[in-house]
């Protein structure tokens, strides 16, 4: 069941229709976006333009900042990654919220997971584990990111390093991953895939007119 707004006139909308008009700015509809943003955690759902809307009515609104609804945004972002979903999130703080401990710690987990640590992070994690409790799905979200990074980098890798960079998981989990990827197993090796198959060569073939190289001989003259 699509979540409702109320507008003034009494009339309702889904959140996605309120978010399309002059209404997304009225600070009466945080706390039904709010209420959103808490539902995509728990339902492993995602809709970014909603997230942003709520941060945005932070920065008009800052005596109704949530922190903990912050925090929920930031690492939903993360779950979206390659996109740049964070970025656009950050650059929508307050100075207050970029002060906050938690969201200092947020912000460092994404630093590295764009640096592609994947180790450190699964590390860093398991410390902050608390942040990610209610965010379901979350950890298989970054699983998805570290396959996107390994299928772009490499034609074979370790099996063992492939479990590390995925979390320290377990060979059953790793063959269902692989089988999400149609990764093979060769020994000791995982084979990702033959990056010569993805790389096609393409012929060029210019056709320059006489009239159009004549004038272009003649300065060279």
């Amino acid at each position: 069941m699509p979540h409702m707004v109320t507008m003034e006139n009494g009339q309702s909308q889904t959140i996605q229709e309120m978010l399309g008009c002059i209404e997304r700015y009225n600070p009466d509809h945080l706390k039904t976006l709010e209420a959103y943003v808490e539902d995509q955690a728990r339902g492993n759902t995602y809709d970014l333009e909603a997230n942003l809307a709520v941060l945005k009515l932070y920065q008009f609104n800052p005596h109704m900042l949530n922190f903990d609804i912050t925090y929920t945004i930031l690492l939903k972002c993360l779950t979206n990654l390659p996109h740049t979903d964070f970025v656009m999130a950050k650059c929508l703080l307050l100075p207050q919220q970029m002060k906050d401990e938690t969201v200092q710690i947020i912000i460092n987990l994404a630093d590295i997971l764009e640096r592609a640590d994947f180790t450190l992070f699964w590390q860093r994690a398991e410390v902050n584990q608390t942040l990610f409790r209610h965010i379901n799905g979350f950890h298989d979200s970054i699983r998805k990111f570290v396959c996107h990074v390994v299928g772009t980098t490499f034609q074979t890798i370790r099996k063992e390093l492939l479990k590390e960079l995925l979390g320290g998981i377990e060979d059953s989990t790793l063959d269902q991953w692989m089988k999400k990827y149609g990764w093979k197993h060769q020994g000791s090796l995982i084979l990702i895939a033959a990056q010569d198959d993805k790389i096609k060569t393409k012929n060029i073939t210019e056709k320059i007119e006489f009239d159009n190289l004549g004038g272009l001989m003649a300065q060279c003259l």
